[in-house]
């Protein structure tokens, strides 16, 4: 193993860091989390690690200690790397409002809702915000892990590219490149990709990686030696389907297909515009507790508690509900189990919601009716992180009075409850609202603390009447560090991570001339 010393950093110029860049043959091939892997390598081995995405497009996102909003999967791969989060580490968000538009976020701050052909023609007048992003980062780390987007050989998206061989080139930076075998066609993932990058761009590219492999690797020996000899570049690793806990912010992603149903059952509403859904990541790590992404009445099922989650566009979404009956279906379920609204899901329990400003739909609606409460939306975004504890509260989940927790806001509404039940305190300002079994606030990781998780499954299951009880000591943030080292041990051994060391020995060479 290559050491601390051995990288040929150079005195005086401390902001050139080593970059190294994870680009895939396509969507959810598993970019993020090779990312967050190298990241926990650096880090146990000495070097002051940072991860990076110039472009990210999600609708799971984070709000900073400086309430600048950034993509989770930069949450995450910084976790790993055991730094602070910076929207530095993500400068561009791009949140999809509809099929062809998004909401742009530059350095934290929304930018305004382009389409998608406004935004393409727009986005090379981004560049300065990327570097100046990037440059931050290279003041503070020593490596730098670069995340793509998609796949290099979109050849439609290739001219004005800002997130891919685009940026490695902005930054002189050495690619991995990552194919998904577990959905088949990998050597011609990888080939094809290659042959449609351009010469100087098929330079760049060091190590192909083989990811998501389940089996005996010795079988497919033959085919990483065949891969090599026709692609002229080195395998760098064949890394196995990882039954990993960790945070995975794509759409795409397997826990939003889980249906199975557990002692204690979670049903949360697949809205269409659904965000922040990395809210529930906790509960999915109790055994014993499943959570379901249920878009039908026939698979609501009887669960022990329904969830409405964040929302990029509420007014849409619960029209949505509306339609297929999941409204009608949640609000007989309130009559007698506990219902908790998160963001747009606590905006849709209230009795109306009005846009003045066409910041979503337009116009007004009626909400579910389940709090007394309005919501107004509004054209500047509210975000900020958010520390205190929960309220006196009543009913089914009393026992959470007074419990902390720490979090973070982001929405574009108002909203004005009739009623002094708040369900949060956060100091001098109250937040959510309760009546009877429905509970809703604006705090996205509201459920993350030590305690909290753990005290609402016990009630589901004191009140379902099942023997099932969770260590109230469950630590979420432990778990997590555990995973990442786990994650890295895997890298280690499925990788020949003395290679990528040497693709970062070799890297900027030029530059540092």
């Amino acid at each position: 193993m290559l050491r601390y010393s051995s990288l040929p950093f150079v005195a005086g110029r401390f902001f050139m860091s080593k970059v190294i860049m994870v680009q895939g043959t396509m969507s959810n091939a598993g970019k993020s989390l090779i990312v967050a892997g190298l990241c926990r390598i650096f880090k146990q081995d000495g070097y002051q690690v940072a991860p990076f995405k110039s472009q990210n497009m999600a609708l799971n996102s984070f709000i900073t200690e400086e309430g600048l909003e950034m993509g989770r999967a930069q949450v995450m791969q910084a976790e790993a790397a055991g730094v602070c989060p910076s929207v530095c580490m993500n400068p561009i968000l791009l949140k999809p409002t509809n099929d062809v538009g998004s909401q742009v976020i530059v350095e934290g701050e929304v930018l305004g809702n382009m389409s998608a052909r406004e935004y393409f023609a727009y986005k090379k007048k981004l560049i300065p915000y990327i570097l100046k992003a990037f440059t931050k980062l290279e003041k503070q780390a020593d490596i730098i892990v670069i995340e793509g987007a998609g796949s290099p050989a979109e050849i439609n998206l290739k001219k004005d590219d800002i997130v891919n061989m685009g940026m490695a080139q902005l930054v002189d930076a050495p690619v991995l490149m990552v194919g998904d075998i577990d959905r088949g066609g990998v050597f011609a993932q990888l080939i094809g990709t290659l042959m449609l990058l351009e010469e100087e761009e098929r330079a760049r590219v060091k190590g192909l990686v083989i990811n998501k492999f389940r089996g005996d690797k010795t079988i497919l020996d033959p085919g990483v030696e065949m891969l090599e000899q026709r692609a002229g570049v080195k395998v760098a690793g064949v890394v196995p389907y990882m039954h990993l806990e960790l945070e995975d912010e794509d759409s795409l992603s397997g826990q939003l297909e889980k249906k199975e149903v557990g002692v204690i059952d979670l049903a949360v509403i697949r809205l269409p515009r659904i965000s922040n859904f990395t809210d529930f990541h906790v509960f999915e790590q109790m055994e014993g507790v499943s959570v379901r992404y249920v878009s039908s009445v026939k698979e609501l099922g009887n669960p022990d508690m329904i969830i409405l989650p964040g929302s990029k566009n509420t007014m849409g979404d619960l029209k949505w509900m509306r339609q297929n009956g999941l409204e009608s279906a949640v609000k007989k379920f309130a009559m007698y189990a506990p219902v908790w609204g998160i963001c747009g899901g606590y905006q849709m329990l209230g009795r109306t919601l009005s846009d003045p400003n066409s910041v979503e739909e337009g116009g007004s609606m009626y909400g579910m009716g389940l709090l007394d409460m309005e919501t107004v939306l509004l054209a500047e975004k509210t975000r900020k992180q958010a520390k205190g504890h929960f309220a006196k509260i009543q009913g089914i989940f009393s026992e959470l009075s007074g419990m902390e927790l720490h979090g973070y806001e982001i929405h574009m509404g108002q909203t004005v409850s009739q009623t002094r039940t708040p369900v949060v305190s956060l100091g001098e300002k109250a937040d959510g609202a309760f009546s009877g079994n429905v509970y809703g606030s604006y705090i996205h990781g509201i459920f993350d603390g030590k305690q909290i998780a753990p005290c609402i499954v016990n009630i589901l299951a004191k009140r379902k009447g099942v023997t099932w009880k969770v260590d109230v000591s469950y630590d979420y943030a432990a778990l997590k560090e555990r995973q990442y080292d786990e994650l890295a041990q895997q890298l280690r051994q499925h990788m020949d991570i003395e290679y990528v060391y040497s693709i970062l020995q070799e890297a900027r060479i030029q530059s540092l001339r």
